[in-house]
This record gives structure tokens, sequence and C-alpha cells, in this order.
């Protein structure tokens, strides 16, 4: 079964890492990658050692975790090239990390943004 034909609910019981692929996987098919903000900016998760942000590979994905505490959150559209331009440095220098594909009872793969960008833009031979 190709991962485009798997619904939401089949994608949330994936593994961690299978998420991790997935997600990177559909960005670098969409350009786009999907976070949450409100009112103040960025919704931000927090493990027990870092601070995150959390990153879905569809609207629909994060459009799921607006429930609860996070109802008034909107879905926010991340064209790849600004990520890779603002948001990776910007995290960066903020020492956040990005939760990857988070679902309600597992925060998913937590990585520092430099990671997410070498697995979405492979490094050019010299």
């Amino acid at each position: 079964m190709s991962n485009k034909s798997k619904t939401l609910k089949q994608l949330t019981e994936m593994t961690p890492e299978a998420r991790y692929d997935y997600l990177v996987e559909q960005v670098k098919e969409q350009q786009t990658l999907w976070s949450l903000q409100d009112l103040d900016g960025c919704v931000m998760l927090t493990t027990e050692e870092e601070d995150c942000i959390p990153m879905w590979p569809t609207e629909e994905a994060a459009a799921s975790w607006a429930v609860d505490d996070w109802a008034d959150c909107q879905t926010l559209a991340i064209p790849v090239d600004e990520w890779l331009e603002r948001w990776v440095p910007g995290m960066q220098d903020d020492d956040l990390f990005v939760a990857v594909f988070p679902v309600q009872d597992d925060l998913g793969v937590v990585i520092p943004p430099y990671e997410l960008e070498e697995r979405l833009v492979p490094k050019k031979r010299h």
C-alpha cells in the first residue's frame, strides 16, 4: 500500500520513525510543512529537555491537533524555501527542536532543525 492511500488514522498508528519518513516524503513532494499557530505565534511542545515546534506533513494532520486547549489554533502552511531560509536558523538560534509529526499519545521523533533540513535537502557534492 502506498503512503498516499493511507488515512490519517493509519498514519497516526505508524511508528515515530515511519511518521518521520512519511513527513520527509510528503514535504519533498508538496514543498510545504504544516504547524499550528494562535494569536501568540507558533504553538510549542515541551519535552523534559527540549522546547519543540511541532511539524506535520499535511494540513489535515496539523488540524487534528487543534482540539481542547489548542482549539483556537489555526493551521500554518510553511513553504519549504521559507522553512530552510528562516525557520531552521531561527530555531537553532533559539535552541528549539522539531517534534516531527506528533500524534495525540506520542510526540514523535524530536530532532534539531538541521537534521530535518539534511533529510529535505541532500548535501551537494563539491
